[in-house]
């Protein structure tokens, strides 16, 4: 009966041990998956920042950024990246602060490659009062326009303390609107100081803003009704604005210090 006993103890032993093993790798499992989605709600999951997983290399994704170099993004209207006004540090992509005024130091940024459509996502944080944007279909017209390459606008902006929050129509200027034209609808932004995820997908003249995993806004580029929004805007003069059949990307130097890393791209 002892030897009985022994041998049932001893198979109950290795079974709550072997149990308790799986059970603390499916725990560590998840908490790896958890720390790699940490602050990313539409499923890209990067383990360091400024780099590709196996799935997003998989799936098409390329990088923009590297952290390191500027390679891919010139000054707009320029050949080259600006000698002055922005800054790789840390690996992140920094506007220096100046003036608060558009594009009077360093300049906007344009990546040297076009897109028509696409999936980008990148991550943005905000110095207090601070304005930035996120262009597409960008165009350099000539004339210059002033101050700025003209394209679609993802508004990237402290909504509490800088003034355009308060212009425009119906707050569409505030972060993740459709800059003068459509105003973003359920958003949840971070605190200035953390960083947002800006996600911006163009298919088929369809548009889509999301911030931080909500869709904020959407659109289809040269309907009725995006053309009636335009021509009671800042771009009223522009002919066929925002309908360009691809155009390049931009990240805006309004003279305000704001951070931008981890900034991937795929195409349809």
């Amino acid at each position: 009966m002892n030897i009985f006993n022994n041998m049932f103890q001893s198979k109950y032993s290795v079974g709550i041990t072997f149990f308790l093993s799986v059970l603390a790798i499916s725990c560590q499992s998840k908490k790896e998956v958890a720390s790699q989605s940490a602050g990313r709600s539409d499923g890209i999951m990067s383990a360091r920042q400024n780099t590709l997983s196996s799935m997003e290399q998989k799936n098409g994704w390329v990088l923009l950024f590297d952290g390191k170099t500027s390679t891919g993004w010139r000054g707009a209207y320029k050949d080259d990246f600006p000698s002055q006004g922005w800054k790789i540090e840390g690996g992140e992509l920094v506007v220096i602060k100046s003036d608060g005024k558009e594009a009077r130091n360093g300049g906007d940024i344009i990546t040297k490659a076009k897109y028509d459509n696409f999936e980008l996502v990148l991550e943005a944080k905000l110095t207090p009062g601070a304005n930035s944007g996120v262009k597409y279909f960008v165009t350099e017209q000539l004339p210059k326009s002033p101050g700025s390459a003209i394209g679609l606008e993802y508004q990237v902006l402290d909504d509490n303390l800088h003034p355009d929050a308060k212009m425009g129509i119906n707050g569409n200027r505030t972060i993740g609107s459709l800059y003068d034209l459509i105003t973003a609808n359920g958003k949840k932004a971070k605190p200035i100081g953390e960083w947002n995820q800006v996600r911006i997908i163009s298919k088929n003249n369809h548009v889509e803003h999301w911030l931080n995993g909500t869709k904020v806004v959407e659109y289809e580029r040269g309907s009725t009704s995006f053309r009636a929004l335009v021509a009671k805007s800042k771009y009223k003069n522009y002919e066929k604005f925002g309908e360009a059949p691809e155009g390049y990307l931009l990240l805006q130097d309004h003279g305000d210090e704001v951070h931008y890393r981890n900034i991937k791209i795929r195409k349809f």
